[in-house]
C-alpha cells in the first residue's frame, strides 16, 4: 500500500497520522473489521512513510 498524502501532496507527520490512528482504534472500540481496517491498514502505512521521510530529513 503507498501512504495518502495529504491533497495538495505533501506529507503529513507521523505525529498527525498517529493521531489519525488513535483516533480510529478508540472509534470502533478497538475492533478493526473491512473498510476500517482497510482504512487502518492505509493509515500505517502513511505513518511509516512519514516516520522514515522524519528519520532522513534529521540525518
Amino acid at each position: 500500500m503507498s501512504p495518502n498524502p495529504s491533497p495538495d501532496g505533501i506529507t503529513r507527520s507521523s505525529a498527525a497520522v498517529n493521531e489519525d490512528i488513535r483516533a480510529l482504534v478508540v472509534a470502533c472500540g478497538g475492533w478493526l473489521y473491512g473498510e476500517t481496517r482497510q482504512r487502518y491498514e492505509e493509515l500505517v502505512a502513511e505513518w511509516a512513510a512519514a516516520l522514515q521521510a522524519e528519520v532522513v530529513e534529521a540525518a
